[in-house]
């Protein structure tokens, strides 16, 4: 069983409602959006990064979103600026490679090293897409689902507006 079908029978398991697509390997946004076919919702894209003194985040946001890191920073209150996290950093924490970065990587993170921030356009959709630890599937959770998601992995996100310059809440 891969990583892929062992989060899918996480979610069915605990009754989070979930569709998942079968499509080629997409390794950018522009092959997603090339490859994915039409899946209505709010399709992600996700930064696993780090702070000065090795915080560590993931940050879930639209895919089309243009992110100024260093005005992130100062949201999310990241002490010493915000870096990628090296993929070494990515395994261990999340236990997923390069390229499968998503929000549903949380349910790996036993120890809560990572902390969990959101776009609010997020809060605003239908629907959430994102890769269930694999490249070549999308996975659809409707707004339900996803704060279901959220509650059985002990998991509380911070919301930041990116086109609003004040704090999270």
């Amino acid at each position: 069983m891969t990583e892929s079908d062992a989060l899918l029978a996480y979610l069915e398991k605990n009754g989070i409602e979930a569709r998942t697509f079968e499509h080629p390997a997409v390794h950018t946004v522009q092959e997603s959006k090339a490859l994915r076919g039409d899946i209505p919702g709010l399709h992600t894209k996700n930064l696993f990064l780090r702070d000065g003194k090795k915080n560590f985040y993931l940050f879930v946001t639209d895919e089309d979103a243009t992110i100024n890191l260093k005005q992130l920073s100062r949201k999310i209150g990241a002490k010493g600026g915000l870096s990628f996290g090296s993929p070494d950093a990515l395994l261990e924490v999340l236990g997923i490679r390069p390229g499968a970065v998503s929000v549903l990587a949380i349910v790996n993170d036993e120890q809560g090293r990572v902390k969990l921030v959101l776009d609010r356009k997020l809060a605003r959709t239908t629907a959430i897409n994102c890769h269930p630890l694999s490249n070549e599937r999308t996975t659809s959770l409707p707004q339900e689902a996803f704060a279901n998601f959220l509650a059985r992995t002990g998991r509380e996100a911070v919301y930041v507006d990116l086109e609003d310059d004040t704090s999270p809440s």
